[in-house]
């Protein structure tokens, strides 16, 4: 089993930044993928930016060159720095990890942009 615990949301002003971080605990491979997802109420979740074990990004459109995701494997800590917050990216974001026995989600983390 994993456990993924998110942090760093709350209420930002549109033009600021944010930093979230997922640590995840338990029986983690060293191979494996991780992301950022988001939704908000009624709408489908959607991915924001991925990363391999080996440290391949992807980003949604939405996001290229705003947000950058990375990972300290060491540590088992993902990260999403974002930048140039738009009151869009208001959502619940959650930390995802895929692995060969399974895919695990965090509780998530409420991130607010004002305009």
């Amino acid at each position: 089993q994993v456990q993924l615990v998110e942090s760093g949301g709350g209420l930002v002003q549109a033009g600021g930044s944010l930093r979230l971080s997922c640590a995840a605990s338990g029986s983690i491979s060293s191979f494996n993928d991780m992301a950022w997802y988001r939704q908000n109420p009624g709408e489908q979740r959607e991915l924001v930016a991925s990363i391999t074990s080996r440290g391949r990004t992807n980003y949604a459109d939405s996001v290229q060159g705003r947000f950058t995701i990375s990972r300290e494997n060491a540590r088992g800590t993902l990260y999403l720095q974002m930048n140039s917050l738009k009151s869009e990216d208001t959502a619940v974001y959650y930390c995802n990890l895929k692995q060969w026995d399974g895919n695990y989600w965090g509780k998530g983390t409420l991130v607010t942009v004002s305009s």
